[in-house]
């Protein structure tokens, strides 16, 4: 009778005892990983690349400057060489006082226009891509310079102070109509040639105004543009690249 007595008992108190629910369960799963011990999580190992730009100064933007969208074009095909350089490395870096510009130009953009943000196609281009490039262009040496610069003497994006990109419409999902491709070669594409080029109906003034949000920000924050490529903007002229920065291998 005492045995049948504790066993009605022992059952009570199961029947009692509060279930816990689905959210108290997943709480302490989430309280058991937060507390996994750190040695035990396994580090991101970084691509060699993103590795060698790190150890010669350079910073990663998308640490540095909120909503900016990167898609380098060169770890794609979708350019004009047709050929992914940078394999495994997706990720965009510059020399830090380019990236804090950069972040100014991002800041007065999304001001003005909240829905719009910048999409970066190509900051620092190491020079042994460089050499890939040059190496892979089919045209003469003497004028492979008006396409790629020689890595011998070096260019802007080999210093880390040169920087590609458009403009993201974050409400369409898409990159804003400039009139051109990114790596289009021709006289649409040229900032010097827009007069010609909408008397010839080549671009419309949609292409203008877009690329001209583009230069009022990028030049607002200490940038210039060039004659020859809507999306290209240097940080510093040669001269001064030369005196500030080495070149990144």
């Amino acid at each position: 009778m005492r045995n049948f007595v504790a066993l009605i008992l022992g059952l009570s108190f199961a029947c009692a005892a509060p279930q816990k629910s689905e959210q108290e369960l997943f709480t302490e799963q989430q309280r058991e990983e937060i507390e996994t011990p750190l040695e035990e999580i396994e580090p991101v190992e970084l691509p060699e690349l993103e590795k060698t730009l790190i150890a010669q100064g350079l910073v990663d933007i998308e640490t540095l400057i909120p909503g900016i969208k990167v898609e380098l074009k060169y770890s794609t095909e979708d350019n004009f060489f047709g050929k992914d350089v940078y394999e495994d490395h997706v990720r965009c870096y510059l020399q830090p006082v380019v990236a804090e510009m950069l972040r100014k130009a991002q800041e007065a953009l999304q001001k003005e226009y909240p829905n719009l943000t910048l999409l970066v196609y190509d900051g620092v281009r190491p020079l042994s891509v460089q050499q890939i490039l040059w190496d892979d262009l089919d045209k003469p040496d003497s004028i492979k310079p008006l396409y790629v610069a020689d890595p011998k003497v070096g260019g802007l994006h080999n210093y880390g102070v040169a920087v590609d990109l458009t403009i993201f419409d974050l409400a369409k999902g898409a990159p804003l109509d400039m009139g051109t491709t990114y790596d289009y070669f021709g006289y649409p594409a040229y900032p010097d040639r827009e007069k010609q080029m909408l008397a010839e109906g080549k671009i419309t003034q949609t292409h203008v105004f877009n690329r001209e949000i583009l230069r009022k920000v990028m030049v607002g924050a200490g940038f210039t543009g060039i004659g020859s490529e809507w999306w290209h903007f240097n940080a510093f002229s040669r001269r001064e690249a030369g005196e500030k920065f080495l070149i990144i291998k």
